[in-house]
């Protein structure tokens, strides 16, 4: 990508609304439809830039001065517009801004600063398997019995939360990647506790709410030493339990599908269990819980021929470029012996997701936990989606499995 050149080209146009309920049910047929079109597609209903080739994603991904960050991550233009919460230091904000919160954090959960959770998140992740298997636990829930159950029994506990109100975790998340779209019928219908959820995550990033020992407490320390400002702090701790929960709860669901839907791929991962974080990228890869995400051009920029004027909206298919055939082989087969790396499911550049390491160790030891348990695993029903404006989610995934003897 470069700056406007004197090359134009003739940008196909879509009257598509992405964020209509048949999309985001089944976005496969769009995305196709936005690839064949062209590098760039313009989206009349929202008068934004579409890219969803994977060549172009990637690439505006990574160059942050061009496709910026802080005029907000959704459709929304911090611009002209008032965010609904104070932004998130994080995704909705570039260097300098960006940088001493991404540094607190990159090096809280770097994977050696991880490794003493392992053993703890393992024997856990054991004993849910085991209390899920109990009786005739042969036909279940995958997404509330496991998939949601885990990551909310040890994250919150990593970050040092109390046991009180964790279930407000999920619709509060559920209710910020919703705000990255439109203001559709899902927005509304998480409007009457707007102000409930956000009082309540605002009190659980205190210094007070938070234990002496986890991630929370942590990122009150940088503010003491000065890596942070007091007024940083709480946003960071806010940061994480907003990306910290929905996208590995619905990262892992999806990976629990591709296996009931796979069984070859289970046999392989119960044959080599050094596999499991392998599947979980290939299942973020497959079916990208992060849909979306929304960037504004800081100049005219040209990207492929189409010149994109300073102040556009940007819309980044990440599911569509993470099935690229340009990019990927078979892209829309789950497989173990693919390597993933380079998709864009935590996006990339310096706004790559910094808890991702954190959400693969979750994976790894739960899907540890359940090759070891589990021959066969297969579905024993529809699986249902829950509808959200940027993430892949669900509601119900039934599934079948055969413990082992």
């Amino acid at each position: 990508m470069n700056e406007t050149s004197h090359i134009a080209v003739t940008t196909p146009t879509s009257d598509a609304d992405p964020f209509a309920p048949e999309n985001l049910e089944h976005p496969e047929p769009l995305h196709q439809a936005l690839r064949a079109a062209g590098p760039v597609v313009h989206l009349t209903r929202y008068d934004v830039h579409a890219l969803a080739r994977y060549e172009e994603v990637h690439a505006a991904l990574v160059d942050w001065q061009t496709f910026q960050s802080a005029a907000g991550v959704g459709l929304a233009n911090f611009r002209h517009e008032k965010p609904w919460r104070p932004p998130s230091l994080l995704l909705e904000a570039d260097p300098p801004h960006h940088d001493a919160p991404r540094r607190v954090l990159r090096e809280l959960l770097a994977p050696p600063a991880l490794r003493r959770l392992r053993q703890s998140w393992q024997t856990t992740a054991d004993e849910l398997v085991d209390t899920v298997l109990t009786g005739d636990g042969t036909r279940f829930d995958a997404f509330e019995e496991l998939a949601k159950a885990f990551p909310l029994r040890v994250f919150p506990d990593a970050v040092g939360l109390g046991t009180d109100g964790r279930d407000n975790l999920l619709p509060y998340g559920n209710m910020a990647f919703n705000a990255f779209g439109p203001r559709n019928e899902l927005v509304e219908a998480d409007a009457p506790r707007t102000a409930e959820l956000s009082t309540w995550v605002g009190g659980q990033c205190t210094r007070e709410a938070l234990g002496e020992q986890g991630f929370g407490a942590a990122i009150w320390a940088a503010a003491d030493r000065g890596d942070l400002t007091p007024e940083q702090a709480p946003l960071v701790v806010r940061s994480l339990l907003t990306a910290g929960v929905d996208t590995t709860v619905h990262g892992l669901a999806a990976t629990l599908y591709a296996f009931a839907t796979h069984p070859g791929e289970w046999q392989r991962l119960r044959e080599r269990l050094e596999l499991a974080r392998v599947a979980f990228d290939e299942a973020v890869r497959w079916q990208s819980p992060v849909q979306t995400f929304f960037r504004t051009a800081t100049t005219d920029v040209s990207v492929a021929g189409t010149v994109i004027p300073e102040g556009s909206k940007i819309l980044m298919f990440l599911g569509a470029a993470n099935r690229d055939p340009a990019r990927w082989n078979n892209p829309d087969r789950f497989d173990l012996t693919r390597d993933s790396s380079g998709h864009v499911g935590f996006g990339m550049g310096i706004h790559q997701c910094v808890g991702q390491h954190v959400a693969r160790l979750e994976a790894e030891a739960l899907l540890t936990a359940l090759a070891r348990r589990i021959e066969h695993i297969e579905l024993a029903g529809e699986p249902r989606r829950h509808l959200n404006n940027t993430l892949r989610s669900w509601a119900a995934l039934p599934v079948r499995v055969r413990p082992t003897r």
